[in-house]
């Protein structure tokens, strides 16, 4: 209970604060992940090898952070004098800083080292792809709106939780050699659980706007009186009900209901509890293949009585990627922003044809009466990504 406590004060707390608890668990994962194939008598050898690890973590980071802020943020970015250069260089800046690293591990080379150095070098990266990039989907879905964090994650918590308990009171039949404590009943009885916990909770949820709204600053938090126009998928639609089942329902509660109406969202909800309940389980599996691999019982001891942090978050990676793929599939617009335009301006015009872009832009829309002198006056010179954008 402390710790969903916790977790819904973060929650409530702001984007920035999910996007740091993000961030720790990141590099707690991936200290566990890479202290498996740690062979210390080695390492000892080598000095540079912690500190290539840690650059290799923060370049990767700095790249995927920075992609990440530039997307969202645009229209905060390219108007800041010190983000701007940094933005249009991003992807050489995050090469550069790869490059050497890599350099660095090839001098570190060391004769009768060469196969632990090389391993240790793929197990590094291997680790960067699972569990650095893939941890990078929960800040995208952050920014998208919490919900898209929220809901994924809340769903595989209740299939967890669900398969334990189902497992516990009706298993018989074991599911997979890897995971010999995991049941079929629990695996079916999670399935049943899980979807119909994500139909009531989407339901719930998405009343919010703090939780639907995508984020606009790095300083929201449950108390800003976030306001956004709505995705379509929260607008709610009536469907009715059959006649037996009007019925059923009169006979059951002694109340006449004609229609239900629920939301897209719920209708979605469903479909990442399959996923939950059906695939993401198959994350737990790989962990649990790995732990045999290198004869452990557990990540680490993070969490007392639960073992490592990478166990209790081995299905919410995958999880938290698909919950990206899909809402970009299928729910997120494409629609062309004021920050792609900004960006392109920016990073493609002349600074001469910047001005001239301005003055024309300027002309056009006054010309609309869409823009006058009065509120270009009264609008702020700069934005920053701590002060909130107007609609």
């Amino acid at each position: 209970m402390v710790m969903i406590g916790s977790f819904v004060g973060i929650i409530l707390a702001g984007h920035i604060w999910v996007v740091l608890l993000v961030v720790v668990i990141q590099i707690m994962v991936y200290w566990e992940v890479i202290a498996i194939a740690h062979v210390p008598s080695k390492a000892k050898k080598m000095p540079w090898f912690r500190t290539l690890n840690i650059w290799f973590l923060m370049s990767t980071n700095y790249y995927l952070y920075g992609q990440t802020i530039i997307q969202y943020f645009k229209q905060s970015v390219f108007v800041d004098a010190f983000l701007t250069p940094l933005a249009t260089h991003h992807q050489f800046i995050s090469f550069s800083l790869y490059v050497v690293g890599f350099v660095a591990f090839v001098f570190n080379l060391q004769k009768g080292h060469y196969k632990f150095q090389f391993s240790q070098f793929a197990w590094t990266h291997m680790t960067l792809i699972l569990v650095i990039v893939q941890s990078q989907f929960f800040v995208k879905n952050i920014f998208e709106g919490l919900v898209w964090f929220l809901l994924p994650t809340s769903l595989v918590i209740c299939n967890d939780i669900s398969a334990y308990v189902f497992g516990f009171f009706f298993g018989r039949t074991p599911l997979i050699r890897l995971s010999p404590k995991k049941t079929w009943e629990g695996f079916l009885g999670a399935l049943v659980s899980t979807i119909v916990f994500a139909f009531f909770f989407s339901g719930f949820i998405n009343q919010f706007p703090y939780l639907t709204c995508p984020a606009r600053t790095m300083t929201t938090n449950s108390m800003s009186g976030v306001t956004c126009k709505p995705n379509p998928v929260f607008l709610p639609f009536d469907i009715d009900l059959f006649l037996s089942l009007q019925n059923l329902v009169r006979h059951v509660t002694g109340m006449e209901i004609s229609h239900i109406s629920i939301t897209p969202f719920q209708l979605h909800s469903v479909v990442m509890a399959l996923f939950a309940s059906l695939i993401a389980p198959f994350g737990g599996f790989f962990a649990s293949g790995a732990k045999r691999a290198f004869k452990l019982k557990d990540f680490g001891d993070t969490i007392p009585g639960h073992g490592g942090i990478t166990d209790r978050m081995d299905c919410q990676f995958l999880m938290s990627f698909f919950a990206f793929i899909y809402y970009q599939s299928f729910i997120g617009s494409a629609e062309l922003t004021a920050g792609q335009v900004l960006q392109s301006a920016v990073a493609g015009l002349a600074p001469k044809d910047q001005v001239e872009l301005f003055f024309d832009l300027r002309d056009y829309l006054m010309q609309q009466g869409l823009l006058t002198r009065a509120n270009m006056e009264a609008r702020p010179a700069r934005r920053s990504l701590f002060v909130p954008r107007d609609e």
